[in-house]
């Protein structure tokens, strides 16, 4: 029972040791991020903060971090009053580009 009692202390050290480490990679990486995105604010600032998060510390060099959402807003004012097949297709295109 003793070696039991010992081998579950054992492990539960382990995994701790292994949770802190995760949490001080996770740290680094968002310390990084904030610096490389010294500058930016509000939406492309989170976009940046999420891309750079998701690589590890490293975003793509020379790629703008654009949400979703925002690409559709650009695209919705470059749009303007098209209706239909034309609206879809430019949508696409445009989607495409950004």
């Amino acid at each position: 029972m003793k070696k039991l009692t010992l081998c579950l202390l054992a492990l539960t050290a382990v995994l701790a040791g292994g949770n802190a480490q995760a949490e001080n990679a996770q740290q680094e990486r968002m310390k990084s991020c904030n610096v490389q995105a010294a500058g930016k604010t509000g939406e492309e600032r989170k976009a940046f903060m999420n891309e750079c998060l998701r690589a590890g510390g490293a975003p793509s060099q020379g790629v703008k971090a654009t949400s979703q959402q925002q690409k559709m807003k650009e695209c919705n004012k470059e749009a303007g009053d098209k209706k239909g097949a034309d609206r879809q297709a430019f949508m696409s295109e445009c989607l495409k580009r950004h």
